[in-house]
């Protein structure tokens, strides 16, 4: 999904650069407007303004055009491994989104059925309520009303050992994600480092310090350190958010499992 958002956004790039006026057609047009001697003067400082926005227009690169430049300047044996970490951390982030929002379920919509069901002693038929929900929630009260008939202790054991198991599972991959935000400004730094060093031998060789190759060797050096510190923020962001979900999600578990264990204990007998 993101290799196709990166494509999908590099094709409508390329669509409005081929929009732009062409370049030649206005030297046309500035060309044939030459025609009275008195205002020859004016005429060439229009034609020269025209040029100067002409070349300006030509010389614009489009998003995608200018991101594979600054790609190949950093070099691309350091700056890959920054991108897989983006690559294979934001496939890791949607499948976690993915995840969490269909585990979100209604806990006082599911409460309310199953305290329906318990005050008629339909047991079973809270169970089927419960089985039919999705989310985490419901897996622990299928859980606690498949030991009814053991005891509530014995419920509120399956109850508190399956939610652990639940929570486990909401931060499933959450290590990855991790890594890819760590190692990604790690790459970005150990680039930087060898590219510092190359820059250093290229001085050494030419004999003598020069501005140009100074400070040539340091942007590419330097190109590694902003896509990878780009590539962490992004995933932090993400991350973070995750985290949030994460923990609304157990709070609802918590919550839920009070809830529950409360109904056992008025209608259960």
């Amino acid at each position: 999904m993101s290799m196709f958002a990166m494509l999908t956004f590099a094709n409508f790039n390329g669509v409005m650069a081929q929009d732009a006026p062409a370049p030649e057609a206005t030297e046309q047009v500035a060309a044939d407007e030459n025609a009275a001697p008195e205002a020859v003067a004016a005429e060439e400082t229009t034609a020269d303004e025209k040029k100067v926005s002409v070349n300006e227009t030509g010389d614009t690169k489009s998003f995608h055009q200018m991101l594979k430049e600054k790609y190949i300047q950093g070099g691309a044996g350091w700056m890959t491994p920054v991108l897989l970490c983006l690559i294979f951390g934001m496939a890791l982030i949607i499948e976690r989104i993915i995840y969490l929002n269909m585990a979100t379920t209604n806990v006082k919509q599911l409460l309310d059925g199953i305290e329906d069901n318990a005050k008629n002693g339909n047991w079973a038929g809270a169970r089927e309520l419960c089985a039919n929900t999705r989310g985490p929630v419901a897996s622990i009260f299928v859980q606690g009303l498949d030991r009814l008939d053991q005891g509530l202790e014995n419920v509120e054991k399956a109850v508190t050992s399956y939610g652990g198991v639940q929570m486990a599972r909401l931060e499933n991959n959450m290590t990855w994600i991790g890594l890819f935000i760590a190692l990604a400004p790690s790459f970005g730094f150990l680039g930087t480092v060898v590219g510092m060093v190359q820059a250093f031998d290229d001085i050494e060789t030419a004999g003598d310090i020069s501005p140009t190759v100074v400070a040539g060797g340091m942007k590419v050096a330097l190109l590694t350190t902003i896509f990878g510190l780009i590539t962490a923020i992004i995933l932090q962001i993400f991350y973070n958010y995750i985290l949030t979900k994460i923990e609304s999600l157990v709070d609802q578990m918590e919550d839920g499992s009070i809830s529950f264990m409360d109904i056992l204990v008025k209608y259960h007998k």
